[in-house]
C-alpha cells in the first residue's frame, strides 16, 4: 500500500520523570522536554510510514521545524497526531501536532526519506574506516 496525502496516525505516551527537560540541562523547569516531544513527532511519523514500506526499506528523518508552545507537567499523557501533507518521490512531509490532557502543546513540519536499509547501513559502516 502506498503512502498518500491525508493518511494519519496517532501515538500516546504517559510522561514521567524520565521525560523531564532536566535530562538535558538541570537549570530548566521539570516539565515534559522538547527533545522528547520531537522524538514522539518523529516516532509517530516513522510508524505511519513503516506500515506502508516495501520489504528492505526504512525511513529516516531529514528535517523538523518544531514549535513547543505549552508546558506539560510530568505525569500527564501526551498524544501526538501526524498527517501526510506531501509525497515527493521518496520524501514524505508531515504536519504533526502534540496535545496534553488540557491543550495543544506543539506542532511541527517533519520530513522523512525512504531508504534501502542495506545500502544505508553499508554507507554508515564505510564511514567508520
Amino acid at each position: 500500500m502506498a503512502i498518500e496525502v491525508g493518511m494519519k496516525h496517532e501515538k500516546r505516551l504517559k510522561s514521567g520523570p524520565e521525560h523531564s527537560a532536566r535530562k538535558f540541562f538541570q537549570g530548566v523547569p521539570g516539565v515534559f522536554g522538547t527533545p522528547f516531544l520531537g522524538g514522539l513527532f518523529e516516532g509517530v511519523s516513522a510508524e505511519l510510514m513503516a506500515a506502508h514500506l516495501a520489504a528492505g526499506d526504512q525511513s529516516v528523518g531529514i528535517s523538523m521545524n518544531l514549535k513547543h508552545t505549552a508546558a506539560t507537567p510530568l505525569g500527564m499523557e501526551v498524544r501526538v497526531v501526524t498527517e501526510v501533507t506531501a509525497v515527493d518521490g521518496r520524501k514524505i512531509t508531515f504536519k504533526v501536532e502534540g496535545f496534553d490532557e488540557k491543550e495543544k502543546i506543539g506542532e511541527a513540519v517533519h520530513e522523512r526519506f525512504i531508504i534501502n536499509a542495506e545500502k544505508f547501513n553499508q554507507k554508515v559502516e564505510a564511514k567508520k574506516s
